[in-house]
């Protein structure tokens, strides 16, 4: 009598020759405060990180210090850089600036300003949140070029990294757009991770896969 297979589940492998992406959001950046903009960066805010967000930066380097990446990628705006600073410390690897993974273009409201609007509940900002499009504000960046930009991104370092694993710290709006994209969602549906979270997403030719959302895990305790 022949034996009856079994079938044990298995744990998640991504198809041959995707490329997972784990998608950082900086630590938490210092206080805008009323009547200063921060130095801005080819039109963008660049606030360094604040004390706690120099501690998350500490924390997201121990999570994954033990993980098999090939390369590490920040913006061109210096909070994903001191976030990343730690773990490229640990790991001997220099981060490899990608520009089209920078924060969305607020026009008028870009040097720390959105904070104090969305402080004030301000009617522009109701009408952002209720209409899920940043370019409400004048002069911000519309949708399809944000994400286009970020397309761009992730294809380019799918294709440097066929078959491996990439940290990537980035933005929340940034992030929340990449995934956005992978499932089809709202525009604003993941706006919004965590400073410091870390959401994984599988990379094909032919789809997105998003295998995990704001995973703070690291933060506590």
């Amino acid at each position: 009598m022949t034996t009856p297979r079994s079938f044990s589940q298995r744990p998640y492998v991504g198809p041959p020759g995707s490329t997972e992406l784990l998608l950082v959001r900086h630590g938490a950046s210092a206080d805008s405060r009323e009547g200063e903009i921060f130095e801005l960066v080819e039109g963008q805010g660049d606030p360094p990180l604040s004390e706690p967000g120099r501690h998350q930066a500490e924390l997201v380097a121990l999570r994954l210090a033990n993980e098999p990446f090939d390369a590490v990628y920040v913006t061109t705006l210096q909070r994903t850089a001191q976030t990343a600073a730690p773990l490229v410390a640990r790991c001997g690897m220099a981060a490899v600036v990608e520009a089209d993974l920078r924060e969305v273009y607020l026009g008028e409201w870009e040097g720390g300003l959105l904070r104090q609007k969305a402080a004030d509940n301000d009617p522009v900002f109701q009408r952002v949140l209720a209409e899920q499009r940043w370019d409400v504000i004048p002069g911000a960046e519309p949708r399809q070029a944000f994400g286009n930009r970020l397309r761009r991104a992730v294809e380019r370092i799918a294709a440097a990294h066929p078959g491996g694993l990439a940290v990537v710290f980035s933005h929340g709006a940034a992030i929340g757009e990449i995934l956005a994209q992978a499932c089809g969602s709202e525009p604003f549906a993941f706006v919004g991770p965590d400073n410091a979270s870390i959401s994984r997403l599988v990379v094909t030719p032919e789809h997105w896969i998003i295998r995990g959302y704001n995973d703070t895990t690291h933060l506590v305790g």
